[in-house]
């Protein structure tokens, strides 16, 4: 992620984007029953503003959040005071290994290049603990294809693939989702399981 390009347009965002009213309903079920399943420490890695992290609190999760924005950062503090939010790159983790229960990373690899995007797959895969479970979010596409994001250059991926991808870091995948919805574009999560 560029958090330049964030920081730029974090205001913007965060207006747009920055609230649970701003989340279709099936990606809220889909993140809630995500929810139900995990137990232990959980990871917004990629949190922008907050809101999932202030949300998942809500009910009843211990969380933490972390991005690369320091607007995002800033705001997630002042909007949800008493959740922990650090500064920092899910490509490195300041976190255990095998601490976690539960990692959401909700659109939070969609700006790392095809090559790249088994660096934060591996870092959630060293800091999950077995059966820990990671909900991943994305663009899907036919194929591995760059499009131009409202931010930054981002990346479409067939659901078959990025489940490759989360497979090789060492996870099982249990669900998978993808929505199409007229006038958006074509998103998808990935449910997946820390193999022990």
């Amino acid at each position: 992620m560029n958090p330049t390009a964030y920081d730029a347009r974090a205001d913007e965002y965060i207006d747009a984007l920055g609230t649970m009213d701003a989340v279709h309903p099936v990606d809220r079920s889909i993140v809630e029953a995500w929810a139900t399943t995990v137990t232990g420490p959980v990871l917004d890695a990629g949190c922008g503003p907050g809101h999932w992290a202030g949300h998942l609190t809500g009910l009843g999760l211990d969380v933490r959040g972390v991005d690369l924005a320091p607007r995002f950062v800033s705001h997630a503090r002042v909007a949800h005071s008493g959740i922990r939010f650090d500064l920092g790159s899910i490509d490195e983790l300041d976190v255990e290994d095998g601490v976690l229960g539960g990692i959401l990373s909700w659109f939070s690899t969609i700006h790392h290049e095809p090559a790249r995007v088994d660096v934060p797959l591996r870092e959630f895969a060293r800091t999950l603990r077995p059966g820990g479970r990671l909900l991943l979010g994305f663009f899907v596409g036919a194929r591995i294809e760059a499009f131009d994001h409202a931010v930054t250059r981002a990346y479409r991926w067939p659901a078959a693939e990025l489940g490759r991808r989360a497979d090789a870091a060492g996870f099982d995948i249990i669900e998978t989702h993808t929505r199409e919805t007229h006038g958006t574009r074509p998103v998808g999560a990935l449910l997946c399981e820390r193999r022990a």
